[in-house]
């Protein structure tokens, strides 16, 4: 799905709320340590109280992404001229609790939605480790039920110019904003839902599976414990690969022993695309670099891409 560039300049205070509320060798066989799919399944259905679904859905839940200073425009171009979409800002504000500016950029593309971030201050901490932002129903009872559910919260909620937001952290070190707006954004469906991808040791991934269920509501699509390691930059190896769904969309997790090749783990999500050869294409016109691959490995064809402004993405073939 291809859509023509559009840019919107809208007024001030309302770019700043949309851009605010829009916002890781070989890889080793996982030991007896990690949680089995049907024990994981199992530990959410028990976790402390049994809170209601808080996401909205896969389109409101964006990644994240922090350029290099001075490249966020050279990022916006190249991105959607590989994948299409329409772009809400940039604008200079503040879209933290305590004093920074940042030129911040809204983009929603058929592949997935992202908050642009292009800091011209030091970035507050812990400001730039969250992967995502995820629109919940109510702030309030999210940021209780993820402490319940054993997530930490990292950044107390704190108010933007129309609506809250709040930082939470779950076992093995996965952060996420969680957002709510006095009046509620409204995005198309997406085109393919875009995989939140987590790297973990077999030490984190049973209390960060048992946490992370619990709090999205999510469940177990398929847990492989010899994946092909070429999916890795590791032909001849295999790891744990485990997808996991909710309503805040998909999530994979590489279960590894961290002797991993650059640049595996430091994509932040994986898009799917119809036809791979072609997206690469438009993504080197565009400026955006081919690290790795095309490979296939279970099933699928996938590439590694940095794009101007150093942003690294998995594209893969969408099933």
């Amino acid at each position: 799905m291809k859509l023509r560039l559009a840019r919107r300049i809208v007024p001030l205070v309302a770019a700043v709320a949309a851009l605010t509320a829009i916002p890781a060798a070989s890889a080793a066989q996982s030991t007896a340590q990690d949680t089995s799919p049907g024990t994981a399944q199992q530990d959410s259905a028990e976790r402390p109280g049994a809170h209601r679904q808080f996401a909205v859905g896969p389109q409101y839940d964006s990644t994240h992404v922090y350029v290099a200073p001075g490249t966020e425009q050279a990022f916006v171009t190249s991105w959607t001229s590989t994948f299409g979409g329409t772009t809400i800002g940039p604008v200079s504000t503040q879209v933290t609790p305590t004093p920074s500016r940042t030129l911040s950029e809204l983009v929603v593309s058929p592949v997935g939605t992202l908050s642009v971030f292009d800091y011209t201050t030091p970035i507050p901490y812990p400001f730039g480790t969250e992967r995502t932002g995820w629109l919940v129903t109510d702030l309030d009872q999210a940021v209780r039920a993820a402490r319940a559910d054993g997530a930490t919260v990292t950044v107390s909620p704190f108010a933007d110019p129309i609506g809250r937001d709040a930082v939470v952290q779950f076992p093995g070190g996965i952060s996420a904003q969680l957002y709510v707006h006095t009046t509620p954004p409204s995005y198309p469906a997406l085109a393919s839902v875009p995989e939140n991808r987590l790297y973990l040791s077999p030490d984190a991934v049973g209390s960060f599976l048992h946490s992370y269920l619990a709090f999205t509501q999510g469940r177990i699509v398929s847990d492989d414990r010899r994946a092909d390691g070429a999916a890795l930059g590791l032909p001849g190896t295999t790891y744990r690969l485990i997808r996991l769904t909710s309503g805040f969309g998909t999530t994979t997790v590489a279960v590894t022993d961290g002797h991993l090749p650059h640049p595996y783990g430091r994509e932040l999500t994986g898009y799917g695309v119809s036809d791979l050869g072609a997206t690469l294409d438009r993504a080197r016109t565009a400026g955006a670099t081919v690290l790795s691959g095309p490979v296939r490995a279970g099933g699928r064809d996938s590439a590694m891409v940095q794009f101007p402004g150093g942003y690294i993405a998995e594209i893969h073939t969408d099933r």
